[in-house]
């Protein structure tokens, strides 16, 4: 699979802070890729790199193969966290405006945007103030504005924010549609299930550096124990040494659950056999650490103990 953006060695300095060092992420094309980080960590300085609001101190940036440039603007759709609309214009004037500026015509835009309107069930805002709309409703013209030129590469930052659930949900469903025809979208988010749902990779900045970045699978593959969650009637009396018993509880009368880890060479076979002989199972899961649980490990915390989830 081929990239279709490039950052590599990005180093961003402001005064005394180092907001990016030595960054280097790849974003492979048609994908959702998780951009991920506590406060501060560096994700917006990256996001304005590729924006091209501000320039890296060294590094450089590849759209498509090709060093960024003043006219790949047209190629880039971004929708920052804290939303930028005119509030005086016009919902219909406003898009228009912006979808020009994308390098669209005022033709073309139109075409678009009756599209767009028409999906959204929104044809009667197009004479409405921006002021005189819900956040909500906004977030849906500024979501618009960001796709209507149909940009090789997505930038949502926060895209759920304010949204009740029906929104967020046609919202999260036109943008697995725009993957799924080909569009690559790299998703900046502290909401973690949002991770697990819609993205394939993920990069994860702390303290200005990267330091997970690979497929979902991978990253997951990285933080596994080797340990697993078994529910059973009964009463598990012993396991050889090769088997540890991490934690253990009642759920409700004669059904227990437990997590046990694989010790060295020990196998899951081994184990079920050793269960089935004492126990009659309920359940069997490997335990796979959530991106939230990932997430606290991976920026000093460690995994909360917690039953993980099927993968």
């Amino acid at each position: 699979m081929s990239n279709i953006l490039e950052a590599h060695n990005i180093v961003k300095q402001y005064a005394t802070h180092r907001a990016l060092d030595n960054v280097s992420v790849s974003v492979p094309k048609g994908s959702i890729f998780g951009l991920l980080g506590p406060n501060g960590a560096g994700k917006t300085s990256l996001i304005r790199i590729i924006t091209q609001i501000t320039a890296p101190d060294e590094g450089y940036v590849l759209l498509d193969g090709q060093r960024l440039k003043p006219d790949h603007i047209e190629d880039i759709g971004y929708l920052p966290e804290e939303r930028g609309l005119y509030k005086k214009m016009k919902v219909g004037e406003q898009l228009l405006y912006l979808a020009q500026l994308k390098g669209l015509s005022e033709k073309q835009a139109m075409e678009k945007l009756k599209i767009w309107f028409k999906k959204f069930d929104i044809k009667t805002w197009w004479t409405k103030s921006i002021e005189d709309l819900s956040k909500g409703m906004q977030q849906k013209i500024q979501f618009v504005a960001t796709v209507m030129h149909e940009p090789k590469l997505i930038i949502l930052d926060e895209p759920f924010s304010g949204f009740d659930p029906i929104n967020a949900n046609l919202i999260k469903d036109e943008i697995l549609e725009l993957r799924d025809r080909g569009t690559t979208i790299i998703f900046s988010t502290h909401r973690m299930e949002s991770v697990e749902e819609l993205c394939d990779h993920i990069a994860l900045i702390n303290k200005s550096k990267v330091i997970l970045n690979g497929s979902k699978s991978e990253i997951k593959n990285q933080f596994k124990d080797n340990s697993y969650s078994v529910r059973f009637h009964g009463s598990l009396d012993s396991l050889p040494s090769d088997f540890e018993v991490i934690s253990q509880k009642n759920i409700e009368n004669n059904l227990n659950q437990f997590n046990i880890k694989l010790v060295g060479d020990a196998s899951v076979n081994q184990l079920v056999g050793h269960l089935i002989n004492q126990v009659e199972l309920v359940s069997f899961h490997e335990n796979i650490p959530s991106f939230n649980q990932i997430f606290i490990k991976a920026v000093g915390g460690e995994i909360p103990d917690e039953v993980g989830s099927i993968s």
